[in-house]
C-alpha cells in the first residue's frame, strides 16, 4: 500500500479525536515529510499539539502554516487565539490586525481585538471593537458577552442590561 500525506492526515485526525496525541503527531510529522509545504498538515499538527497541551510546539507549527498560507483566516484566527492563550497580548493583537487586513468583515478578528484591549484595561477601545464585531454579526454570542462585561467596566448599566437581554434571547431563556 502506498503511503500518502492525505491518508496519514486522515489517520492522524482519527487518532487525535481519540486522544492519542503522540501517535497523531507522529502521523502528521510523517505526512509533512512527504508534503512539507502543505499548510493544512501544519495547521492540523498545530491543533493537535494544542490539544495535547504543548502550546509552544503548537505555536511553532501554526507559524509554519501561516508562512505557507498567510491569507488563511482560520490559521490567522487560531494564531491569535493561541498567542492569547500563551499570554502574549502583543502577538494576539498582531494576528488579529493581520486578519483584519485580510478581511475587515470578520467578526472574530474584531472580537479578538476587543479581548486584547479589555485585558489591557482599555475599555473604550474594547467596546468599539466588540460593537464592530456585532455590526458584522449581531448574533455573535461571545462578542455580546464580552461587550456586556466591557459596559460593566465602563459603568454603563443600560448597555450591560441590553446585552444581557440579547444573551438570554440567544440562549433561549
Amino acid at each position: 500500500m502506498i503511503e500518502s500525506s492525505e491518508k496519514l492526515n486522515n489517520q492522524a485526525i482519527e487518532l487525535a479525536a481519540k486522544g492519542e496525541y503522540k501517535e497523531a503527531i507522529a502521523c502528521f510529522i510523517r505526512a509533512i515529510s512527504l508534503e512539507n509545504e502543505n499548510h493544512l498538515l501544519w495547521y492540523n499538527l498545530a491543533l493537535t499539539y494544542r490539544d495535547s497541551g504543548d502550546l509552544e510546539a503548537a505555536k511553532a507549527a501554526m507559524e509554519k502554516a501561516l508562512d505557507i498560507n498567510p491569507e488563511d483566516e482560520e490559521i490567522i484566527e487560531s494564531s491569535a487565539t493561541l498567542s492569547f492563550s500563551l499570554g502574549n497580548l502583543n502577538d494576539a493583537m498582531k494576528y488579529a490586525l493581520w486578519g483584519l487586513d485580510v478581511n475587515p468583515f470578520n467578526s472574530h478578528f474584531w472580537n479578538m481585538v476587543g479581548v486584547v484591549y479589555f485585558n489591557q484595561k482599555d475599555y473604550g477601545s474594547a467596546s468599539e471593537a466588540f460593537e464592530q464585531a456585532l455590526t458584522i454579526n449581531p448574533y455573535y454570542y461571545d462578542a455580546i458577552f464580552n461587550l456586556r462585561d466591557t459596559y460593566i467596566e465602563l459603568g454603563n448599566p443600560l448597555g450591560a442590561q441590553e446585552c444581557d437581554a440579547k444573551l438570554k434571547h440567544l440562549s433561549g431563556r
